[in-house]
């Protein structure tokens, strides 16, 4: 573990006689966390599941996805506190109560979401999060083109769902943020122009919830999903081995999924990688300066799981 290591080198620059010791110390210390790692690991309860969007026709697809009962019920139980609040993010992910503020993050997502200031509104009072409204400011929602948003509603079991947790999550990593929904007409629209526009309304960040197979098409999309400055992420989706764009994009962070749970080690958390985590090698996006694996000619996918 890096940490084993750098508490060896630690140990070793002060005083060469320390050598032993410190190793040994360090080495049962990171025992101890792996140990305890795989305890909470091993809690982790799959519950049952499916999509919230629809994927098996042309266009790209959301990724999220809604727990349901045995029965293939979705079940709903946000009110009563379950799941990963705000402070658990910044707690696993050692990110501050308060910072970036003013900083544009955008989501990108299709159809219309017509309650999302009010719904986002209910999430941030659960959670005691700072207001985030049209009127401060702070919230935006507009079309592919930065105009007014309008159009077709899916609901939470669609693509609403997906802008849903999109905006949550902004929220819980980035109390501070000034958040922006740009919105297309269908899924089978022009993403590209979507995430241009955020660039042009001052986004930092760009989240992109959603994929789809690779062509020799997505070739013409690659400028937009490549900003200098700008961080633009993608899901790799959680289908297993299989390209997935724009997570193979050049310009684009691939992310994938993880499980977290509490745990005793030093982080407090433990994390394990999705078997189902999206991953694969592109056919048509060449591979980056950075990438050194030998496993993809062309670029790999994921970089990080989160």
């Amino acid at each position: 573990m890096r940490r084993t290591s750098l508490a060896t080198a630690l140990a070793i620059a002060p005083v060469m006689l320390l050598l032993s010791g410190g190793r040994a110390a360090a080495q049962d210390f990171a025992t101890a966390d792996q140990i305890a790692d795989r305890q909470a690991i091993a809690r982790i309860v799959q519950h049952p599941w499916r999509a919230a969007c629809d994927g098996s026709g042309p266009g790209f697809h959301c990724f999220a996805k809604l727990r349901t009962d045995e029965n293939g019920n979705v079940v709903k139980y946000a009110a009563g506190g379950q799941g990963l609040g705000p402070s658990d993010i910044q707690s696993a992910y050692k990110l501050p109560a308060t910072g970036g503020a003013g900083k544009i993050v955008a989501v990108i997502d299709a159809f219309h979401y017509t309650n999302a200031e009010s719904d986002l509104a209910t999430y941030r009072t659960q959670y005691g999060l700072p207001p985030c409204t049209t009127a401060s400011g702070c919230f935006k929602q507009v079309n592919a083109s930065g105009g007014a948003a309008s159009g077709t509603d899916q609901g939470c079991q669609g693509w609403g769902g997906e802008a849903s947790l999109d905006l949550q999550m902004v929220s819980a990593a980035c109390p501070d943020c000034h958040i922006l929904l740009v919105e297309l007409p269908s899924d089978q629209s022009s993403f590209d122009q979507a995430v241009n526009t955020a660039v042009t309304l001052g986004a930092v960040a760009i989240s992109n919830s959603y994929g789809g197979p690779e062509d020799q098409t997505v070739l013409q999309e690659e400028s937009a999903y490549t900003h200098a400055g700008v961080l633009i992420t993608a899901s790799s989706g959680d289908q297993g081995y299989g390209a997935s764009y724009p997570a193979t994009g050049g310009g684009v962070l691939a992310v994938g999924g993880t499980s977290l749970s509490t745990s005793s080690s030093s982080r407090g958390w433990a994390e394990t990688a999705w078997n189902s985590g999206g991953s694969g090698c592109s056919s048509v996006i060449p591979k980056p300066s950075w990438q050194t694996d030998k496993s993809c000619a062309k670029r790999m996918e994921s970089d990080v799981a989160a």
